[in-house]
């Protein structure tokens, strides 16, 4: 795997939560299992411990994510930076699923599992991901999803650094929202004969006092 794949272990887990829809599925052992997929070592460590810690790890994703969202780099720089001295890495030199088309090894960085427990594992890999992203395309490649009450969390891979929304869904249903409040004010500022309140001031006539 390359370093830049592990990014989107944060975002899975920081998205196991809507805070605003107050729906969480971080609520048993084989939810934290899925993160890792099923067929991981990692997953099949982990125990029901677990799910109270992946929550705490969630949390303080979140709040990088937030941070960033909010504008304030060194802010969420320091959050990722406690996270990584909490949970450091273990990077290996992997070639095993990954061959040349003369059948030869090609070498990458690979983060190898945590022997101690799950959580520690998952938040290393995830927490070593988005500092690779963040180092690699900016801090304000970090977002949270603008699509209210949505509040997602995801990392902006546009040319144009103009992502807003975790997924077209949101950016659909967002869109469709501004549409129709433009139709409402329209609607508004229309009189009962259904012109515009600057379109029948114009047509007024002008009389003397």
């Amino acid at each position: 795997m390359e370093l830049a794949y592990y990014s989107d272990y944060a975002v899975r887990l920081v998205n196991t939560e809507e805070p605003a829809r107050n729906k969480d599925s971080l609520t048993s052992v084989e939810a934290v299992r899925e993160l890792f997929g099923a067929s991981s070592q990692a997953a099949r460590r982990a125990t029901d411990s677990d799910v109270t810690r992946f929550r705490s790890v969630r949390g303080r994703l979140r709040a990088v994510f937030a941070a960033a969202d909010a504008g304030e780099e060194t802010q969420a720089v320091d959050l990722l930076n406690s996270l990584l001295l909490e949970f450091p890495v273990s990077p290996q030199i992997s070639g095993h699923d990954h061959r040349d088309e003369d059948g030869r090894p090609k070498w990458h960085m690979h983060l190898a599992d945590h022997p101690s427990n799950a959580t520690a594992g998952y938040a290393a890999i995830a927490a070593m991901g988005l500092a690779f992203h963040l180092t690699e395309y900016g801090v304000d490649r970090l977002g949270l999803c603008q699509a209210a009450p949505c509040r997602n969390a995801y990392l902006d891979t546009s040319t144009n650094r103009s992502r807003r929304y975790c997924s077209d869904r949101c950016a659909t249903r967002a869109n469709v929202a501004a549409y129709r409040a433009r139709k409402r004010l329209e609607s508004e500022r229309s009189g009962p004969t259904g012109r515009t309140a600057e379109t029948s001031q114009e047509t007024t006539p002008v009389t003397d006092r």
